[in-house]
């Protein structure tokens, strides 16, 4: 079985810079496990690594689907699973290294998305149900239909709520995390979990928006009405996103605007926290211990020299 190793961790704790200095090590290259930076031209908001980190190890999955574009939990499992067979078939490691938990565990488990038949009319009438009445009145209707789905999945995660309600209605409910699914015997697994005490990484959050702002975050989103996105494309719903749309249109002052940024990030990287919890096999890393970033990946290279 081919093994591989997976950096996993909430935003900002540092995922980029560790998994390059990984890739370097083990002679590795990075598949994105993120849902945003699969985009193009959503550099800044998606916290892109920059020129500078993409020419230090070979990307993939950055910057390579339409912003326009619906993609898939299922599309993603595709191009993941090809590019791990491609560096695998070079002679190199596979780092996955991103936040989105659901790419994750569609690359972990045997996770049919394809099951589910997608309704686009339905699924933008459960997206302004819960912009127009909020995402709690969104898991409800789930929580009709599915309550099974509705224990396990956060109000907060609309994706997925809109996913899981599409699944029931046609008839095919998602599987059960714990119970239903089956590892996906092709790959072995080495988790890596990133963790920072909650005030280092809150303060990390709060200073990484700053720098998004500072390089150009809301020309980003202005440009990207301009390309004529909006509110209605899934990739605009992503965090940083949604709240400048929200200032252009009118809905936020600037102050405001950025702090919501904030804020919604910290509530998204505790859900990541919440959500990575579940795996028994992640191999955690506490970075707020060391005295610095140097010798944390040290410790961590040294622990996968005897685990790989």
């Amino acid at each position: 079985m081919n093994k591989l190793i997976a950096i996993c961790g909430p935003t900002a704790v540092g995922k980029t810079a560790y998994s390059i200095e990984i890739a370097k090590r083990f002679d590795g290259e990075i598949v994105s496990c993120d849902s945003m930076q699969l985009y193009k031209y959503m550099d800044i908001g998606s916290a892109k690594p920059s020129l500078d980190e993409l020419k230090q190890v070979k990307h993939h999955l950055i910057g390579v689907v339409e912003p326009s574009e619906n993609f898939s939990v299922a599309k993603y499992k595709e191009l993941a699973s090809a590019s791990i067979d491609d560096i695998l078939s070079r002679g190199r490691l596979p780092i996955i290294a991103g936040g989105t938990g659901l790419y994750l565990d569609a690359l972990m488990f045997d996770l049919d998305f394809a099951a589910a038949p997608s309704d686009d009319s339905l699924r933008d009438e459960l997206y302004k149900i819960a912009e127009e009445k909020g995402n709690l009145e969104l898991h409800s209707i789930l929580h009709e239909c599915d309550p099974d789905s509705a224990q396990r999945i956060h109000p907060n995660n609309v994706r997925r709520v809109v996913r899981a309600i599409e699944s029931a209605k046609s008839g095919t409910k998602l599987k059960n995390f714990a119970k239903d699914l089956s590892l996906n015997d092709k790959y072995e697994f080495i988790l890596v979990g990133l963790r920072r005490d909650r005030e280092e990484l809150y303060d990390r959050i709060n200073r990484r928006v700053d720098i998004l702002v500072k390089e150009g975050l809301f020309d980003e989103v202005e440009t990207l009405r301009e390309m004529g996105l909006s509110e209605s494309d899934i990739s605009m719903k992503g965090i940083g996103y949604k709240e400048v749309l929200a200032y252009f249109d009118g809905e936020y002052d600037l102050e405001t605007a950025i702090d919501t940024i904030k804020k919604n990030t910290r509530h998204f990287a505790k859900r990541q926290i919440t959500w990575l919890k579940r795996y028994d096999d992640m191999k955690w890393f506490d970075l707020s211990e060391s005295k610095d970033d140097k010798g944390s990946i040290r410790e961590i290279i040294t622990w996968l020299e005897k685990n790989l």
